[in-house]
């Protein structure tokens, strides 16, 4: 990993686990497959994973963490959410997912919190726009319910249960097993519709 300051997520990513060279060649949208791009927002470490799926199993394909306190040009805000945009910019390129979910930002007692969280979670958002992604949100609950079976899981145990549901031997960096989470929890959601309207049909 260099060591040199630069403008590329690439160099400051912190693999939670190798990307596998198989999944990573699989064509998004082939015999079912569908390419979902999973992103624990943060104005200073966001999390991203990256999935494939058929509606009955999920394969990981990547994940990792982009330091936006390294990769912007200074503390300013605004070069952080350039800093984002540019590194989720970059990840839609590299891995050309055909849908996003982002968690839902959580309001709690320090509103300047949430509104940071906020920003980050729209820049992130505004990276897709050049594209057909369809992006969809997860309240933290809804993740945890999906992946672990409880709304009230702690972080140790949605990195637990993202490696076991994923096959994964390393462990997870928390933000990307978050995720990872936020992947599979869309992954859970489509499924479910899919399920539904086919009942209907």
């Amino acid at each position: 990993m260099p060591t040199s300051r630069t403008n590329s997520w690439r160099s400051w990513v912190e693999p939670a686990a190798h990307t596998g060279g198989a999944a990573r060649a699989r064509a998004s949208g082939v015999n079912g497959w569908v390419r979902i791009l999973g992103i624990d927002p943060g104005s200073r470490r966001t999390g991203y994973g990256v999935i494939d799926t058929d509606g009955q199993q999920s394969r990981y394909v990547a994940s990792g963490v982009l330091e936006v306190h390294r990769l912007a040009r200074s503390a300013a805000p605004a070069d952080r959410l350039r800093a984002i945009f540019s590194g989720v910019s970059e990840l839609v390129e590299c891995y050309a997912p055909h849908e996003m979910a982002v968690e839902q930002v959580f309001v709690a007692r320090n509103p300047d919190s949430a509104l940071k969280l906020g920003q980050a979670r729209a820049a992130a958002i505004c990276a897709t726009f050049a594209t057909n992604i369809v992006v969809s949100d997860y309240a933290a609950r809804e993740v945890k319910l999906a992946v672990v079976g409880k709304g009230g899981a702690t972080k140790d145990q949605v990195q637990h249960m993202v490696g076991v549901l994923l096959c994964l031997r390393e462990k997870l960096a928390e933000d990307a097993a978050d995720a990872l989470g936020i992947a599979l929890c869309h992954a859970h959601s489509r499924a479910a519709k899919t399920r539904l309207e086919e009942a209907g049909a």
